[in-house]
C-alpha cells in the first residue's frame, strides 16, 4: 500500500504516473469486490495512474524498464531491498544512465541495518514499531491501529522525502536515493511515547482512548454512548468545570494543573461520567459546543461519509469505472488556490496504457509486438 498510496499523491498533484505492473497485475486487483481483474481497493490508491504490463523475470522487459527509467523523474519501488538489484534495476544501475533520477524505496525495515532482508506488512510493523504496544484498553491484548498507520505513514513520508529531492535538483542538477520504511515510519509517528520514554516516564502502555500528555482528553460515557472530550489547557479545564457544576475541582490537588491531572485522568475521567451519564450525547455535545469546548460525536463511517462538513470539503468524491461502475472515493485532503488536486480520475484498466506509453519512450510498433510476442509486455 505504501508505494501506490505515496505515487496516487504525486499523480494526484500533477505528475504523469505510470504504474508498472506483472503480467498478473497488482494484487490488489483482487480484492473484496473485484468485477474483471479491478476492485475498490486498486481503485483507492492507484487513481490517476496509466497502468503498463512488463514481465521483468524476461531480459526484455527489464530492458523496456530501463528505457522508461532513462526518461523518468521518479522511479518508486516497494520491494524488499535487494530485489530491484537482483534485477539490474537498483538506484546505482539507473542513476549511472539518469543522474536526474529521484529513486524511492520504500520497504518493511529499509535500505540497511540487521533487519533490512525481512519482509514488512503494516501489521507487523505496528508491532515491531510499538504501537501496538500502547493501543487499545490498558492491561488488554495487543491492538492493532484501525487503519494502516505504518503503510500510509512510509508513503507520506516517501512522498515528503520524493518532493525534498525535486527542490535540491532544481540546485544540484542531480537526483538521489530517497530511502524509508514502515518500521522508520510507526517510530517516527510515535512522538509523544517517545517524549514519555526519553524523559525517564517508564516504558508507555495503553490508555484506551486516553492522551498521555493531556487530560481531560479522550472519549467520556453519556447516557447512551460516547462522546470525545478534549479539556486540554487551563483554561478549557476551568470552563469544562463550569459546565459540568463543579468549579472546585479546579482547586483540588490531583486536579491542580494538567501535569497533576494526567496522573489522575482515570480518577477524573470517573467524576466526569459520574455527571455526563445522567444526560444523552446530544445534551452534552450542545451544552460543551455552546461553551466552546471541544467535543465531538464518535462516528461510524456510514456518519462520516454522510457528515455535511466532510462532503463540503469534498472528501468524498465519485468516478465512473468501466468494469465497476460508478464509485465513491476518498477527495484529497489538500485544498489549493491555484494547483488543487485532481482526484476525479479513476485507476487504469491492466495494461490499459501498455502500448501508448512505449511508444511516448521510442518503441516502435514492431518492438512491442516482439515484445508481446515473447511475454515480456501484455
Amino acid at each position: 500500500m505504501a508505494g501506490p498510496f505515496c505515487a496516487m499523491l504525486l499523480s494526484d498533484l500533477g505528475a504523469d504516473v505510470i504504474k508498472i505492473e506483472p503480467p498478473s497485475g497488482d494484487s490488489t486487483r483482487q480484492m473484496p469486490g473485484a468485477v474483471a481483474g479491478d476492485s475498490p481497493s486498486f481503485n483507492a490508491v492507484n487513481r490517476g495512474k496509466r497502468s503498463v504490463v512488463l514481465n521483468l523475470k524476461t531480459a526484455a522487459g527489464r530492458e523496456a524498464f530501463v528505457r522508461l527509467a532513462r526518461s523518468t523523474d521518479i522511479l518508486i519501488e516497494n520491494y524488499r531491498p535487494g530485489v530491484m538489484a537482483a534485477l539490474g534495476l537498483d538506484y546505482p544501475s539507473l542513476s549511472a544512465l539518469n543522474p536526474r533520477l529521484i529513486y524511492a524505496s520504500i520497504s518493511g525495515y529499509g535500505q540497511t541495518g540487521p533487519s533490512r532482508a525481512k519482509g514488512g506488512f503494516d501489521l507487523i510493523a505496528q508491532g515491531v514499531a510499538g504501537i501496538m504496544s500502547i493501543t487499545g484498553n490498558a492491561g488488554g491484548p495487543p491492538v492493532k491501529a484501525g487503519v494502516p498507520l505504518t503503510d500510509l505513514g512510509a508513503g507520506l513520508f516517501a512522498t515528503v522525502g520524493i518532493l525534498a529531492a525535486v527542490e535540491a535538483r532544481h540546485h544540484t542538477g542531480v537526483g538521489q536515493h530517497v530511502d524509508t520504511s514502515l518500521v522508520d515510519a510507526g517510530v517516527a509517528l510515535s512522538v509523544w511515547e517517545a517524549t514519555e520514554y526519553f524523559s525517564g516516564a517508564g516504558i508507555p502502555v495503553a490508555l484506551g482512548s486516553a492522551h498521555r500528555m493531556n487530560a481531560p482528553y479522550q472519549a467520556i460515557r453519556c447516557a447512551d454512548g460516547y462522546i470525545t472530550l478534549g479539556g486540554a489547557n487551563e483554561r478549557l479545564f476551568r470552563r469544562l468545570c463550569d459546565v459540568l457544576g463543579h468549579p472546585e475541582w479546579t482547586s483540588m490537588t490531583e486536579f491542580a494543573d494538567n501535569a497533576s491531572r494526567v496522573r489522575n485522568r482515570d480518577a477524573l475521567a470517573g467524576r466526569i461520567e459520574a455527571i455526563t451519564c445522567q444526560q444523552p450525547r446530544s445534551h452534552w455535545l450542545e451544552l460543551l459546543e455552546a461553551n466552546d469546548i471541544p467535543c465531538g460525536p464518535i462516528n461510524n463511517y456510514e456518519q462520516v461519509f454522510a457528515d455535511s462538513q466532510v462532503r463540503s470539503r469534498e472528501m468524498v468524491v465519485e468516478v465512473d469505472h468501466p468494469t465497476l461502475g460508478r464509485l465513491r472515493t476518498l477527495g484529497s485532503p489538500l485544498k489549493m488556490s491555484d494547483t488543487p488536486p485532481d482526484v476525479r480520475r479513476r485507476a487504469p484498466l491492466l495494461g490499459e496504457h501498455t502500448d501508448v506509453v512505449l511508444r511516448e519512450a521510442g518503441f516502435s510498433d514492431s518492438e512491442i509486438a516482439a515484445m508481446r510476442e515473447s511475454g515480456a509486455v501484455s
